[in-house]
């Protein structure tokens, strides 16, 4: 079994995001190789929060250029976004600003 903090590697700020938090969603950077059931474990263990859902979503890195030379990629990365259940208390990280 894969350790908590290689699943959720950190958390994505961004102004939908920070929009999202009043609905009790919160966005992370996962695993490519994670799955929903993975991802929710590893955020109750490391957060000590109840999660209500899990919705991901896979991203394909972009082709950019590099000067002169030729086209490089940035890498491809997964998404989660997770709902809280009711009552359950916000993450502090995301508080704190």
């Amino acid at each position: 079994m894969k350790d908590a903090r290689d699943i959720i590697i950190r958390p994505l700020i961004s102004e939908k995001s920070s929009d999202l938090m009043a609905d009790k969603k919160y966005t992370f950077l996962v695993s490519k190789s994670a799955n929903k059931i993975e991802i929710k474990r590893a955020l109750e263990e490391i957060f000590k929060v109840k999660v209500e859902a899990v919705n991901t979503a896979n991203y394909k890195g972009k082709r950019k250029r590099l000067g002169r030379y030729p086209m490089g990629k940035q890498p491809s990365w997964k998404k989660a976004v997770i709902t809280l259940a009711d009552g359950s208390k916000p993450i502090e990280l995301f508080e704190s600003r």
